[in-house]
């Protein structure tokens, strides 16, 4: 429901569609919601948006919520492999719709959806969201592990031809059709590798820089504050791509590229300002090499981060953090 919101979609009509009282929600009683209402809200959540994929989407928009689970898992374990297996058996505190293995074999690892089949019946809507909701989330637990994008080796889903696409875009990889198999394998040289230390404070730097710009501020109907909040949510390793931040939103990258001009400001220069913003506090806050800080940031060299760094604030990123030293 707030994935919803920040979509701009009715809250007050959904909920009354999915026969929820979304009064009593939000005053903090208890509200029972069963099967077919939860099956509902994934349904009326894709029809307001007129977006199928609405659950892909969801988990695409999860970097930084990711990290956090990420950074708690990191603190128990030393080898993503060990960091998969905990995460895994935590699968049955989020949902009774599907449980969730990983098997390895001498090239690859796979996580496996297995569905609890009397409650796919009662809400088989909400399985086939969860389930894209889920394979998103895998890429972005080992993103978070290992400090890079990751690539998978294979996707396993059913599909429609028309979602071919999107899917490939937001999972990095062509999905596969099949009947019932809900699977994404990755290349087996990641299982050993061990988790740094340095990964969780990053990731606990990063949200705390977001929590702090993003706490208390007012909600607000403008094109330029909703991507802005956007891009810095999902700042991890990068900055979300104008077709990305399109595909979120559900329109064309030129009709938002538009939405932008009216409020007299491109999207390069808000992700300029979130680089800008994050690049600062990640030299203020100390003990990270403008290297780190540069392949955070998606820069593929550090000779384009300190240009761009000096562009902003007429120094290098060198000189700038020797003033906090």
């Amino acid at each position: 429901m707030a994935y919803a919101a920040q979509r701009d979609l009715p809250l007050d009509k959904l909920c009354h569609l999915s026969g929820i009282d979304l009064e009593a929600l939000t005053s903090g009683e208890q509200v029972a919601i069963g099967p077919k209402q939860f099956n509902d809200l994934w349904l009326n959540a894709c029809h307001l948006s007129n977006d199928p994929l609405f659950g892909l989407h969801f988990g695409e928009s999860l970097q930084l919520a990711a990290l956090g689970i990420v950074g708690e898992i990191i603190k128990s374990s030393t080898t993503v492999g060990q960091g998969v297996e905990h995460a895994v058996a935590l699968t049955p505190l989020i949902t009774d719709l599907f449980g969730m293995t990983v098997a390895r074999d001498a090239h690859t690892f796979t996580f496996r959806l297995h569905p609890n089949h009397a409650r796919r019946a009662a809400s088989p809507f909400a399985f086939e969201q969860m389930a894209a909701f889920f394979l998103v989330f895998a890429v972005h637990e080992l993103d978070g592990l290992i400090l890079a994008r990751v690539r998978p080796e294979r996707v396993t889903i059913p599909f429609a031809d028309h979602a071919f696409s999107e899917l490939e875009r937001v999972l990095r990889c062509q999905p596969t059709r099949s009947e019932d198999d809900y699977a994404i394998t990755f290349d087996s040289k990641y299982w050993d590798m061990p988790i740094l230390t340095a990964n969780y404070a990053l990731q606990e730097s990063l949200l705390q820089k977001v929590n702090a710009a993003t706490s208390g501020k007012p909600g607000s109907d403008s094109w330029q504050d909703k991507v802005q909040q956007y891009l810095m949510k999902n700042a991890y390793l990068g900055i979300v791509s104008l077709d990305e931040m399109a595909a979120n939103f559900n329109v064309s990258p030129r009709s938002l590229q538009r939405k932008l001009k009216d409020e007299q400001v491109t999207y390069q220069e808000l992700a300029d300002e979130v680089r800008k913003s994050l690049a600062l506090h990640y030299l203020e806050t100390g003990g990270y090499y403008a290297k780190e800080i540069s392949y955070m940031l998606g820069y593929n060299e550090l000779s384009a981060f300190s240009r761009a760094f000096k562009r902003w604030t007429g120094t290098t990123p060198a000189g700038y953090q020797r003033n906090f030293e």
